[in-house]
């Protein structure tokens, strides 16, 4: 019946970011990307690799869970396409795991190439077995429900970040970092420079330099009193 209460909504028909475009940050690491978006757009520093595996760049599937339960996850697989990573809110609740090796098995299945929550997980021996990335603010040996409310496929917050359904996610060992969808055009062009600049800076350490060209400009331009 319209207007009846159920256990989980999902949104089907959200736009996922192409391929092609995903594809040009594959290989960048979040720091530069964060350079490339207003040195912005990382995940909170307790959510962080827990597998052995700990790169990957895909499109964002959203759930919503609430504390101690992880049926809107599991419905997340239900409509997961290759590409995806699964991106779970769990209000920041530690008590129990929202997710464990069988659901990182079965999402790699599916096609998925990542977990990432703001919650605890279990089984990492199985999730390193499993061969995914999934990146958790901890773990924790105790099950949730499976009851709901939840929902999958909406704008979720999670690590002080709004993420959409269909946005980038970057991961390596330094964390997570979200390019909105709608920007990542804009983002990906920006990286030409940070990029070149990156090199650049990394070749005058193979060169031997110890001090950086731009800091004698910043004293120049900002001023610098030495006190002796």
């Amino acid at each position: 019946m319209a207007g009846e209460e159920v256990a989980l909504k999902i949104n089907r028909r959200f736009e996922r970011a192409s391929e092609s475009i995903v594809a040009r940050f594959r290989s960048v690491s979040t720091g530069n990307i964060c350079d490339g978006q207003g040195r912005s757009g990382a995940l909170d520093y307790r959510i962080k690799p827990i597998s052995r595996k700990a790169s990957f760049a895909g499109v964002a599937l959203t759930v919503e869970t609430v504390p101690k339960d992880n049926l809107a996850p599991w419905a997340a697989l239900d409509i997961a396409k290759p590409g995806d990573v699964v991106v779970i809110s769990t209000g920041e609740y530690f008590a129990s795991s929202v997710i464990g090796d069988v659901y990182v098995g079965m999402a790699r299945n599916r096609g998925v190439l990542a977990i990432v929550t703001d919650g605890v997980v279990r089984d990492v021996e199985g999730i390193n077995a499993v061969g995914i990335p999934v990146f958790a603010c901890g773990v924790s040996p105790n099950s949730p429900w499976k009851n709901g409310p939840g929902g999958v496929g909406f704008p979720i917050v999670i690590g002080g970040m709004t993420v959409h359904a269909g946005d980038i996610l970057v991961g390596d060992p330094d964390g997570v970092v979200i390019v909105s969808r709608m920007k990542a055009e804009e983002v990906a062009e920006e990286l030409k420079a940070v990029l070149a600049k990156e090199a650049k800076m990394e070749a005058d350490v193979k060169a031997g330099k110890s001090i950086p060209g731009w800091l004698v400009e910043a004293y120049k331009a900002k001023g610098v009193r030495y006190i002796d």
